[in-house]
């Protein structure tokens, strides 16, 4: 048995599933419809994101379908321009900690040996730190700029993930095709590159949507807090901290942004569930076929 045989087979079945989860495909769509708005909102917008179109506050109007912000700036510009920050900062955090996240766990979980532990305790150490403290403390020492937030987002979602992916490791490294790779002779890289990462794969996809808005609410709330992205940038969390002053003169302002963030989060939810309880069946058919 080879690994192809261990996880492939699971993910074409597990897809079609998912495609048939109401959920999952309302999660799809509206996820496609807030991407294709953060990605593309900015050749659209009406107006640059900066600038001063009419007097603070002002409410919606023909004019500006959304209203001003605080300095007279127009909400759906801003809005439409917001998402790239958030969508791209919440998904290189999450990349990144996968990255590390994966080799750390496969590293742990096929090493059997010293390794492991010590491994292990480094990550049991991160974990110790409430994230958000964390990543105050970094903006604070770093200073706010967009790497010290992905690097941050990053750090506090590599513990979680390397427990994952070695628990995962640890069931796996015992099967057949992977004791007798070993016994080829083959390469650790080459062994947890190709009959290890393939057949976890599922439970990375699986727990990939959790992760991804973890981020999102992350460099959300320190964006909020001003240690992230600073004025006069675009970004919905932003948006919100500048523009709290004005909730009962201009609750568009506020709103707008916010629902944005709410929507991507639970549509990222939605799709991550589907594809978890997708998964799960698949798994299941399969060990009853075995």
């Amino acid at each position: 048995m080879s690994s192809r045989s261990g996880a492939f087979p699971v993910r074409a079945a597990g897809w079609p599933r998912f495609a048939h989860r109401p959920s999952a495909r309302a999660g799809l769509v509206l996820g496609g419809i807030i991407l294709l708005i953060a990605l593309g909102g900015p050749f659209v917008a009406p107006h640059p994101f900066d600038a001063i179109v009419g007097p603070a506050f002002q409410a919606p109007d023909s004019h500006f379908p959304l209203g001003t912000d605080f300095l007279g700036r127009d909400v759906l510009s801003r809005v439409l321009y917001g998402g790239r920050t958030v969508v791209g900062l919440a998904g290189a955090a999450t990349l990144l900690a996968y990255l590390i996240g994966v080799s750390i766990g496969l590293l742990a979980g096929f090493s059997r040996s010293l390794l492991d532990p010590l491994l292990m305790r480094a990550m049991d150490v991160l974990l110790a730190f409430p994230p958000v403290l964390f990543l105050l403390v970094l903006a604070t020492g770093a200073g706010p700029s967009p790497v010290a937030l992905v690097l941050g987002v990053a750090t506090v979602n590599v513990p979680n993930i390397a427990r994952i992916v070695r628990s995962a490791t640890l069931d796996v490294s015992v099967r057949g095709y992977v004791e007798a790779a070993v016994a080829r002779g083959e390469p650790t890289a080459v062994l947890l590159a190709r009959e290890i990462l393939p057949n976890i794969a599922n439970t990375l996809l699986a727990d990939c949507g959790i992760r991804f808005t973890g981020s999102i609410l992350l460099v959300a709330a320190v964006n909020f807090l001003g240690l992230g992205l600073q004025p006069p940038t675009a970004d919905w969390a932003l948006m919100i901290s500048e523009n709290r002053d004005g909730l009962t003169i201009q609750p568009w302002a506020l709103a707008a942004p916010a629902l944005m963030i709410a929507l991507l989060t639970i549509c990222v939810n939605l799709v991550a569930d589907g594809v978890a309880r997708s998964l799960g069946r698949s798994l299941d058919s399969e060990s009853a076929v075995r």
